[in-house]
């Protein structure tokens, strides 16, 4: 049960992002709600079969880098989800860059304040 809450708060945190970022820059253009919810479904998707895979075979540039190399993986998978979703279109580099620094945070933010009440002492 809690794996799937979880889930459930990484989904709306991206989806939360992706609207902030869109609102905040004018690089990320959303065409509908629809196409926003694919995203989010797409992006969940991606970084929960392929972001494994690449964070395992980049781990020595992570390691060098000190976790920051994760957030260029972040990018990948943000415009790998991007690809599949005909209605969002997120343009450049540095625009990438913010969705996966604003994604990162919030998902943070989400999941450590819910995962510290959920932990039980024993």
């Amino acid at each position: 049960m809690q794996a799937m809450t979880r889930l459930f708060l990484k989904y709306y945190s991206i989806i939360f992002s992706v609207l902030i970022v869109s609102t905040a820059f004018g690089g990320v253009s959303i065409r509908s709600t629809p196409a926003l919810l694919l995203l989010g479904f797409a992006l969940l998707a991606v970084n929960l079969v392929l972001k494994p895979i690449f964070l395992l075979i980049a781990l020595p540039l992570n390691i060098l880098t000190f976790g920051l190399f994760g957030l260029l993986i972040n990018m990948l998978t943000i415009k790998i989800a991007d690809s599949f979703v005909p209605g969002v279109h997120i343009e450049g580099f540095l625009i990438t860059l913010a969705v996966a620094f604003v994604i990162t945070v919030f998902n943070h933010m989400l999941l450590g304040t819910i995962g510290t009440h959920s932990k039980r002492v024993v």
